[in-house]
């Protein structure tokens, strides 16, 4: 579904339409639950952030004051169930971990080694789209540290805009652009070992 079909779906929402919260439900469900489930990283906590999050969308519906962003509306929702959840979770680790210490020690002279990451984004499709590439993904976004899972889950894998992502996590759109591009730079490297022992 593109986005004017989301568009149309939270005017119905807001309209009363009915069956529109049903629509609005089976397309944002699984979106919902694939986020919350790469946030919290236990079934049980997604699945029920999930919930209360489709929950608060139809008890807040009348506070949609722009269908044209609705999925950035919706995923603020769910990141303030994921925050609320984490909060009283027992699963909730005690403190975040920095992504500098992914990084490779630096050299004698202070300097940082060079990563030579291989060049997989050529490699065939098929190859791209095994299964097992898809789980190396799914592990190395939800590794991240908190601070930069949630903004790449946002930005690539909701494809919302460096200005809704920083929106939804009050942060500048600086911090949002410098967070995903250490996301992404981690995840590449857990890509670019999994092509370089299966690519070939």
């Amino acid at each position: 579904m593109d986005r004017q079909q989301e568009i149309k779906l939270a005017k119905g929402l807001l309209s009363g339409n009915a069956g529109a919260f049903d629509r609005f439900v089976e397309h944002f469900r699984t979106r919902l639950f694939q986020y919350t489930w790469l946030v919290c990283r236990q079934r049980e906590d997604a699945e029920e952030v999930a919930q209360e999050a489709l929950l608060k969308v139809f008890e807040n519906a009348d506070q949609l004051r722009d269908p044209e962003h609705v999925r950035a509306w919706v995923f603020r929702i769910a990141r303030n169930a994921c925050l609320m959840k984490r909060r009283k979770s027992v699963f909730a680790p005690e403190q975040e971990l920095s992504l500098e210490q992914f990084f490779p020690a630096t050299g004698q002279g202070g300097e940082h080694r060079h990563m030579e990451i291989a060049d997989w984004s050529q490699a065939p499709e098929r190859d791209l789209l095994r299964q097992e590439l898809k789980e190396t993904l799914g592990d190395a976004i939800s590794e991240l540290p908190d601070t930069y899972r949630s903004v790449v889950l946002l930005r690539d894998v909701e494809e919302l805009s460096t200005e809704e992502t920083a929106q939804i996590l009050d942060l500048s759109t600086d911090v949002v652009k410098t967070r995903l591009h250490r996301g992404r730079l981690s995840i590449r490297q857990k890509l670019d070992e999994y092509m370089r022992t299966y690519g070939t």
